[in-house]
């Protein structure tokens, strides 16, 4: 007997008892179990998942805060004598504690929206959100004027030869050279404000349009033209994800001017914003409230820049 089968006799009619099949049966066969591999635990997993962000925002933020507290440190040892003509962190801290701790004073929100009271003393943040107010005005009217004069400009050669000397020559005026004409035309200080925003602004818009709408590849536009696309469907599916990425600079580019722009402005024009906020400390000798103004004015634009950042990355992906 084999020992891969046993063998056994099987009679195949019953009046033939001689007759019989050898049948081939096979053994059995044991079964054969995988070992099981122990997976980790979620929890495990998961802490380590945590663990990675945690490092890669260390990574990214410990270089920034350890450079701010070097300066900070070096500011203070250098401002810390008792003649020193420019104040240490220190100083500002004791002598403009009210407008660093009480930052929205006169400043309410409810479910008609923000309000800020026109009457009584105010903090900072509410110069902040008028000089802000007047950005988001003049900055949206740049940004849609400059989106569309980039796309005339970067579809049309003759537009291009035309226009873009001009542009090349009125986007080097600095923004406080247009007040005085703003204000001979508008005779109003708020819409001069307006116009000082979207003549500063438009320029980097306009020209880093154009300059992404003329790098679109020669085979995008054969395509187009192949497909038979509109100019809506043009625009939408081959325009504007080959030309977000410039765009979206000159838009970043534009907020950050935007925001300086509206600064000098009101610190010419006075009335109300941070840029008065500034000059009025100055003109009342009080140097520390003007330095915290100037960090709350960084901190915005920074602010600023990374909101529009976040929006063209958005934009991108979507295309």
């Amino acid at each position: 007997m084999s020992s891969l089968s046993t063998l056994k006799v099987v009679p195949l009619r019953r009046d033939d008892p001689q007759a019989a099949a050898v049948v081939a049966t096979p053994a059995p066969v044991e079964a054969v179990v995988a070992p099981v591999v122990p997976q980790a635990a979620p929890i495990a997993g998961l802490a380590q998942l945590w663990l990675d962000r945690g490092r890669s925002v260390a990574a990214s933020v410990l270089p920034t805060m350890l450079m701010i507290i070097t300066l900070l440190f070096v500011w203070q040892l250098s401002c810390s004598a008792p003649d020193a003509s420019f104040p240490s962190p220190m100083k500002v801290w004791e002598e403009s504690h009210e407008v660093i701790v009480h930052p929205f004073k006169g400043v309410s929100l409810d479910f008609t929206g923000l309000h800020i009271d026109d009457q009584g003393d105010v903090g900072i943040a509410a110069h902040i959100l008028t000089s802000l107010s007047r950005v988001m005005i003049g900055y949206g009217m740049a940004a849609v004027a400059g989106i569309a004069l980039g796309v005339l400009i970067g579809q049309s050669p003759f537009a291009y030869r035309a226009l873009d000397p001009l542009f090349q020559v009125l986007r080097t005026v600095p923004p406080l050279a247009w007040l005085p004409i703003s204000l001979a035309i508008f005779q109003n200080a708020g819409p001069s404000a307006l116009f000082l925003i979207f003549i500063t602004a438009i320029w980097p818009i306009i020209l880093n349009t154009a300059s992404g709408i003329q790098q679109i590849p020669l085979a995008y536009r054969n395509v187009a033209k192949v497909l038979g696309l509109n100019p809506v469907e043009y625009f939408l599916r081959i325009m504007l994800p080959a030309t977000v990425p410039p765009m979206f600079t000159g838009l970043r580019i534009g907020i950050g001017m935007s925001w300086l722009a509206i600064v000098a402005a009101e610190m010419v024009q006075g009335g109300t914003g941070v840029g008065f906020f500034i000059w009025d400390s100055y003109n009342s000798s009080l140097l520390t409230d003007t330095i915290v103004a100037l960090l709350w004015i960084g901190m915005v634009g920074f602010t600023l820049d990374r909101i529009v950042a976040a929006i063209g990355r958005v934009v991108a992906r979507s295309n």
